[in-house]
């Protein structure tokens, strides 16, 4: 609901949007993109159940300051410009250095929407703020590292990655990327999201575990840009990952290796 909700918000807003750009900075103008996205994966981290969905995509970038559902700030252009989902802006952004925060709304877990969370407790609606930065080691490669915390103190706690990606091709229009990384968190998030506390052993039949900080996942993908018309481009891509430290010992975890798979057209001004 709040994507979809999102959507028809910067729906409204778009004729408002453009009128904007005339009088805007013109190192900054304004830009948006609409777009729908089909993704097959997980049920959640670590389950053998899959799901298919069909899901909206927006971006808008005014000035410094972008609004976007997750994938979209990367569908703006081509390139590294993925600032995550939420509201963000770049603090600096050189032909080399990029950093930049972000907010956004983290929906947190209803623990009755999957049989093996079922009994826990559920993981509350919260804000998080995220810090990012990316180095381009040369044209073509670029590493990355982020951290995003609850600021709310809802229970979501601390989760920071490390990534790097590969440009395997561009031109005029296509682009396809590749990359690998690796997650974390601490202890709060593991409890969160992956432990059983004593209070819910007996209502989930699960065991207790509390686990500590530690490594959450290692992952990859692959992903491509292909512009068919002036403004109309279709999008995909391939990932796969693998559950790691404290979350591949949970009791919640039903396979530690999972794949995903998405597919989308958009428009973009």
């Amino acid at each position: 609901m709040p994507a979809l909700l999102g959507f028809a918000v910067l729906v409204a807003l778009l004729p408002r949007v453009a009128v904007a750009d005339t009088a805007g900075d013109e190192d900054a103008p304004t830009r948006y993109l609409l777009g729908l996205s089909l993704r097959n994966g997980p049920q959640y981290e670590g389950s053998r159940s899959r799901e298919t969905k069909l899901r909206p995509v927006w971006a808008a970038k005014i000035g410094r300051v972008r609004l976007t559902t997750s994938g979209g700030s990367a569908l703006l252009g081509f390139g590294r410009e993925d600032a995550g989902a939420g509201a963000s802006t770049q603090l600096i952004n050189t032909e080399r250095w990029r950093l930049g925060v972000s907010a956004r709304i983290d929906s947190g877990r209803d623990s009755g929407d999957a049989s093996t969370t079922r009994g826990l407790p559920d993981v509350r609606r919260t804000l998080r703020a995220r810090l990012y930065a990316n180095y381009s080691l040369t044209k073509d490669w670029n590493v990355g590292a982020s951290a995003s915390q609850d600021v709310l103190g809802r229970r979501g706690g601390l989760t920071m990655s490390l990534d790097t990606g590969y440009r395997l091709y561009r031109s005029d229009r296509t682009e396809w990327t590749t990359g690998v990384g690796i997650s974390a968190a601490n202890a709060l998030n593991m409890r969160s999201y992956f432990g059983v506390p004593a209070s819910a052993v007996q209502t989930s039949g699960k065991p207790e575990y509390n686990p500590g900080a530690g490594l959450r996942d290692v992952h990859a993908g692959i992903s491509f840009k292909h512009l068919f018309a002036k403004h109309w481009f279709v999008f995909g891509g391939a990932g796969a990952s693998r559950l790691l430290g404290p979350t591949a010992d949970s009791p919640l975890v039903e396979r530690l290796g999972g794949a995903s798979a998405n597919i989308g057209i958009a428009w973009r001004n």
